[in-house]
């Protein structure tokens, strides 16, 4: 199972639009891997409540604080000077690694976390998207990213 989200979380930042939504929506301080995880959830029509809205919070907020956005951090600040340095663009690129690597771990604890989850099928639509988006809820990113994975086949 926990393989699934991964790939579904790679083929669904693939699709036109989605890599920008999502970006739009990580500046307004949403967090990737959990509106990832959220589109995956309403695609398999998992009930969505506030119990799990917060279980999912609580597993990913200290991973993102402590390792992924630091990293994203390091990452961001050399931006313009490894355009110059070629040793420091390549140290770049391995943190940028690392980072992907940080977001798949977290995507990985989530689907651990969600796996009992599935045989609880939501009777009206889940809006896992708008309630894992807190304060970033941009409507329109919110679209593409949904209609993005309604798309995808599996």
């Amino acid at each position: 199972m926990s393989t699934d989200l991964w790939r579904f979380a790679e083929a669904l930042y693939q699709r036109p639009g989605v890599e920008a939504a999502c970006l739009q929506l990580q500046a307004q301080g949403a967090d990737v891997c959990l509106l990832l995880c959220a589109a995956w959830l309403e695609r398999h029509q998992v009930t969505c409540n506030q119990a799990r809205i917060d279980a999912l919070h609580s597993l990913a907020r200290p991973w993102q604080q402590q390792v992924i956005q630091p990293l994203r951090q390091v990452r961001q600040a050399w931006r313009e000077q490894a355009q110059r340095d070629k040793p420091l663009a390549h140290l770049r690129e391995q943190v940028k690694r690392l980072e992907l690597e940080a977001e798949r771990e977290l995507l990985e604890r989530l689907a651990a976390q969600i796996q009992n989850w599935l045989n609880d099928a939501a009777i009206a639509p889940a809006e896992w998207l708008e309630r894992l988006a807190g304060d970033a809820a941009d409507h329109d990113a919110l679209h593409r990213l949904r209609t993005a994975a309604a798309q995808l086949t599996d």
